[in-house]
């Protein structure tokens, strides 16, 4: 085995985990989907869909702790002599176990994506609720406004958004391709990114700040649908 072949596997299993992380929002987009149409009466079918989020959160934390004793055996192996490199395959496959034996089911339940798809089914009913019953008043603060007094429109793209991504420090939202390109650019260029929202004091907006927000995305959807958007 040779670093150069273990680096590829490890940079497959990274891209991996790009796939995975789009299967939890669309796993998250289905429920939303459900809870729109059956409220959570159908509960069957959104125990259904949390098993599945939490089966690909155990797949991200398993890449992970498969990338963290990679990258410690690697690391130890290149402080030895060539022939340990015979053992690296075992080094890293102990190491791995040793991991992973200390992951527990609570840790795959805060995974990001996880706690995000129970806190947007948990508001997508909530709203819908007080659609229903006509009484805004007990709504969370974010999801208060209603959809024609929420502004879709990314103040960076200056058009509706497609996947809305929440700052979760100052709360404004931005279109997640152009933020995270801008983001990009800046790091590149050595700045940091203000928020673009008028009046907004936060000077450096990092990625690690935003969260894709499936509510808002389908509120988007539904406001495209009713006002005859494709």
């Amino acid at each position: 085995m040779s670093l150069s072949s273990v680096q590829s596997t490890v940079s497959t299993l990274k891209s991996c985990q790009t796939d995975i992380g789009a299967c939890m929002d669309m796993i998250s987009d289905v429920a939303l989907g459900i809870v729109e149409a059956q409220g959570m009466d159908n509960s069957s079918a959104l125990k259904k869909l949390e098993d599945m989020i939490l089966e690909c959160s155990r797949l991200d934390r398993e890449i992970n702790c498969f990338v963290d004793s990679v990258d410690e055996m690697t690391a130890q192996v290149r402080q030895e002599p060539p022939e340990a490199m015979v053992h690296l395959r075992n080094s890293v496959k102990g190491r791995f176990t040793e991991l992973m034996a200390g992951v527990s089911d609570a840790d795959l339940q805060r995974h990001s994506k996880v706690v995000a798809f129970k806190d947007s089914v948990r508001k997508y009913a909530m709203q819908g609720q007080t659609a229903d019953e006509n009484e805004e008043d007990d709504l969370d603060e974010d999801i208060a406004v209603t959809q024609s007094q929420t502004n879709f429109i990314c103040p960076l793209t200056q058009v509706e958004m497609v996947n809305p991504m929440k700052n979760k420090k100052c709360n404004h939202y931005y279109d997640q391709g152009a933020v995270l390109e801008m983001i990009k650019v800046k790091h590149k260029n050595k700045k940091t990114f203000r928020c673009p929202k008028v009046g907004c004091d936060n000077t450096d907006v990092q990625q690690s700040d935003l969260e894709l927000d499936l509510v808002m995305k389908r509120m988007i959807q539904n406001h495209k649908r009713q006002s005859g958007k494709t």
